[in-house]
């Protein structure tokens, strides 16, 4: 068991950034556009390379993994839309934002997906001294999760966990224990759309330098969710093994036929 109110008391890391900290060509400007919104042409070490700035720079930052249900719902959600549209990094996590890149003629490099995206970066929060703290999931999921990724990364400090929720009945709670524990991190796995609701609409209270949407990754770190092999996740059936080992997400993945046919009606037209 760890003891996450020790870590709580640790500093704050403050560590300037130079130049050489960063390959060339590591940037934000780097986007495709995908039905109207930016999508961000990173590559897992470019989005890792660009998190770490981004904690460096002390100012807040909405970091979004996104796929094709994402931007459906934002076709159809305006505060939703307003988020995806103005998110300081949009990380593509799903197989149907790739092929949409190549329809439109400008491919996307590489898949980003939020599990890889956490496991990585966790490395260089334990080598910064960043602090971490993990939001949502089941119960003690987050924990579990804490717990798994310490033991990967001995030394990375998990400044808190909490399940939550992202009902406005408890936000003063979380907002209280973030605040007490004082992230240069914060993971938040509620689900799309209402993970990236609850950072939007907390962001200006706790300034924390990087929050991220994290989706189900929490699940698959502590085990809770089985990943799809890698040959699945190559051929980009990942959606179809998640479906077979969760039925009840079929209502979602109606998402998907939809958001192929946008994509190709709006490549027809020319837009």
């Amino acid at each position: 068991m760890h003891d996450f109110s020790r870590m709580i008391e640790m500093p704050f890391v403050d560590q300037p950034a130079s130049a050489s900290d960063f390959p060339r060509g590591v940037t934000t400007e780097n986007f495709v556009r995908v039905l109207g919104y930016r999508v961000h042409d990173v590559t897992l070490d470019e989005t890792v390379h660009l998190l770490t700035r981004m904690v460096l720079s002390g100012r807040p930052h909405h970091i979004m993994t996104i796929n094709p249900e994402f931007i459906m719902i934002a076709r159809v959600d305006d505060k939703f839309h307003a988020i995806l549209s103005c998110a300081s990094l949009v990380i593509p996590d799903g197989v149907g934002i790739l092929w949409a890149s190549r329809v439109f003629g400008k491919k996307i490099r590489q898949r980003v997906t939020g599990i890889d995206t956490v496991n990585q970066f966790a490395q260089i929060a334990r080598d910064r001294g960043f602090r971490l703290f993990l939001l949502g999931a089941g119960p003690d999921v987050a924990k579990r999760t804490a717990e798994i990724l310490q033991e990967q990364h001995p030394g990375l400090c998990i400044a808190g966990t909490y399940e939550g929720s992202p009902g406005v009945d408890e936000e003063e709670e979380i907002c209280r224990r973030i605040e007490a524990a004082r992230p240069h991190v914060l993971l938040v796995a509620f689900g799309a759309p209402e993970q990236d609701l609850w950072i939007a609409r907390t962001a200006s209270r706790l300034g924390i330098p990087v929050a991220m949407g994290v989706g189900g990754t929490f699940d698959f770190i502590a085990g809770i969710a089985k990943r799809a092999p890698f040959w699945v996740r190559q051929f980009g059936l990942e959606w179809l093994y998640r479906l077979i080992q969760e039925p009840r997400r079929w209502r979602r993945m109606l998402r998907l036929p939809k958001f192929a046919l946008a994509v190709l009606k709006e490549r027809l037209l020319g837009k």
